[in-house]
Parts: structure tokens; sequence; C-alpha cells
């Protein structure tokens, strides 16, 4: 059963102990993504969550990797369209240090000036190659094409024009406008001490800024539309949708079942018509994309 608590500067903590394991996962979540961003800032946060492991005020790049290395452990992070997450894995007995170094990550992180220039190619090569991969690429014209010029239908990876143009000074506002006790929730799973867990969260959280929560944006319009991107390949590849649910709608499994029904597995309707039945298609599937206050 998880259990819920706040730290002293007002952050709400969501934490499950699970005895059996030896390992405990910690992870960061912000309230801030690709939807919440500006056009022309696009990729700002994909980009913010790069350059967190650049290095801080008393670790190099290579010391957070030697350091998570040496724990046998885990540290990353994610942008999805609503949120940015940092995590990390490590054994119970390293507990302490894990939750230092993440903490140093989130807080501490100093985006040289080099770096942002150079992550601006690797940003630039991630962007090549999910346009080289149609069964990624297609989900991004797909999100373009339904939400059109609302901010959910951005690319989280940014474009090439916004990415190439951003500054320290654009990376330092964003992060110090909504990287803070507002809008921010740490989980914690694993084999830990509840009451040394908020001793250790207090201890290495307690510096971190107030900050704020993204406007509240207008429940985005699903359009019926059709994008198409051609390019020289063996295959093509589809992607049809409609309009779904928010992530907290009240018929929400019923969605979840249709969908395992639907496309969720080899005994799925699609599976068995379309590939073993027909032999149309490797590949069939459907799924679920839920947001705040809507879906597909």
């Amino acid at each position: 059963m998880f259990k819920k608590a706040f730290l002293e500067n007002g952050i709400p903590v969501v934490m499950e102990q699970v005895k059996d394991v030896r390992s405990v996962a910690l992870g960061v979540w912000v309230k801030v993504g690709s939807r919440n961003e500006l056009p022309e800032k696009n990729g700002i946060s994909h980009f913010l969550e790069h350059m967190f492991f650049k290095g801080t005020q008393k670790r190099s790049a290579r010391d957070i990797a030697v350091d998570t290395d040496s724990m046998g452990g885990d540290l990353n992070a994610f942008t999805s369209r609503e949120g940015t997450t940092f995590y990390i894995k490590v054994l119970d007995e390293y507990f302490d240090k894990g939750i230092e170094l993440l903490s140093d990550v989130f807080i501490h992180s100093t985006f040289p000036e080099e770096d942002i220039e150079k992550e601006k190619g690797i940003i630039k090569e991630e962007i090549k190659m999910v346009e080289d991969t149609p069964d990624d690429y297609i989900y991004d014209l797909f999100n373009q094409a339904i939400w059109g010029n609302d901010g959910i239908g951005q690319p989280i990876l940014g474009r090439r024009e916004t990415s190439k143009a951003f500054t320290r000074e654009d990376l330092v506002n964003h992060t110090k406008k909504y990287y803070g006790t507002k809008g921010l929730v740490i989980s914690c799973a694993g084999n830990f001490e509840t009451d040394r867990l908020l001793d250790a969260l207090n201890h290495n959280f307690s510096s971190l800024r107030k900050g704020s929560e993204p406007d509240k944006e207008p429940r985005p319009l699903f359009n019926s539309k059709i994008k198409v991107y051609s390019k020289e390949l063996s295959e093509v590849h589809l992607c049809l949708g409609v309009e779904g649910m928010p992530q907290a709608s009240k018929d929400r499994y019923v969605l979840f079942i249709l969908n395992t029904i639907l496309g969720g597995g080899v005994s799925s309707r699609l599976f068995q018509e379309i590939r073993e039945k027909r032999g149309l298609a490797y590949s069939v599937y459907s799924y679920i994309s839920s947001y705040a206050d809507t879906g597909v």
C-alpha cells in the first residue's frame, strides 16, 4: 500500500515499501513538457533534460557518470508532452548516495556554454534519427495533424530551428520558472525506511526554489485531418485515431478493456484479422494516450 507525505517545503512524496527487493527507485516528476512550450521555444524541456547531466557545481559530467556506475545504478530522465521526469535506481545500500546524486543533478546543474553548443548537434541528430524511423515519426505527424497549432501537438524533441537557437539564458529561465517545489512530485518504491527517506529528501531538496506551475491551457480541439509524409521506403506506416479520454476519466477502465480487445495483444481483433487471417502486415496494434484534459 502506498503512502503520501509532504516535505518541509511542501513537495508531495508518494512512496511504497517493497521489502522483498534489495533496490530503491526514486523519481522527480515535474509538471512541464512540450505542451507548455511557446512555439519558438519548442523542445526546450527535452533540451534541458539532456543538459541536467552535463555537470553541477561540484561534479563534472564524467563525475556524474562514474558516481552512478560505482553504485551499479541507473540515473536517467525522460520528457513527455505534459511532464519531465528524472529518476535513479540503486541498491538499497546506496540509498542515501542515490538521493544526494539525483538532487545534485536536479538542483545544482550549471549548463556550461560549451556543452550547450555541443548538445545542439546531438539533438539535431536525435531529430533526424526519429525522422529516419517511420514507426516513431508517424506519431509526431499524427499529433501534429489532430492537435494542429496547439501546444500538445508540438514534437517533444522540438524542431531543428528552435533547438539551434536556445541560449543558456533560455535554459536558466525555464528552469527557474518551472523546476521548483510547485508542480513537482517525488515518488519512491523499494526497500527503504519511511523516516529515513523523508529525512534524506528534506536534507537534499530543502534548497529548491518555489517555481510555478504552467498556465492551464484550454482544452485542445480534435481535428479530423489527413497528414502524409512521403519517403523512399519499402513499407507504408499508417496511424488512424479518434478522440479519447482524459487521464482521470471515470470511463478510462472501459477504454482499457476496449483497447485490449481491439489491438492490445496477439489475440486481439486487429492482430488476428490483419496479420494472422489476411497476412497484410507484420505489426498492427492499438494504443491509448491520455492527457490532463483529452486523449487519443
